[in-house]
């Protein structure tokens, strides 16, 4: 009966606790500085990594575009995890590392894209239903229809 109770006592426990939710942190900005107060035309590329430190990313095409980016999810039971802040900042530099504009986005300003579930199908051999249900038939008897040939070498 001891066992009983400590049983249901820690099924309670595990359980009260699965229903906490979790909070994950993606990315870095920091909160000390605010993106508006990088000033274009004043303030240059050292400038910014000593207020904002690195970025997260660079543009694949132009050095003179850096991005930081941060994100909050939080997932509550058993249900999918849900951004509930997304923070992105663009800002470009220009030819003598002087920024000439600073972007800010939010999760407002995100657009769901919706995937296309469809497969595509892809060529082989399908069996019909009479070689699904038949086809196993003779596989244990020696040289049966199922068994492999063994080969030996050159052949």
């Amino acid at each position: 009966m001891v066992k009983f109770k400590i049983f249901i006592a820690c099924a309670a426990i595990l359980s009260v606790n699965a229903c906490q939710a979790s909070r994950n942190f993606h990315g870095y900005l920091p909160d000390q500085v605010q993106p508006s107060e990088i000033e274009p035309s004043v303030d240059t590329r050292s400038t910014v990594i000593a207020r904002l430190g690195s970025p997260s990313t660079t543009s694949v095409f132009d050095d003179n575009l850096w991005v930081y980016m941060s994100s909050t999810q939080e997932q509550l039971t058993y249900h999918r995890s849900k951004v509930v802040r997304r923070n992105i900042v663009a800002i470009q530099f220009d030819e003598q590392d002087q920024v000439t504009d600073v972007l800010t986005y939010d999760l407002s300003d995100g657009k769901v894209i919706d995937y296309v579930s469809r497969e595509t199908p892809t060529r082989g051999r399908q069996l019909g239903i009479l070689e699904q249900l038949f086809g196993t038939i003779g596989a244990g008897l020696p040289g049966g229809i199922g068994q492999q040939q063994e080969r030996g070498p050159g052949q």
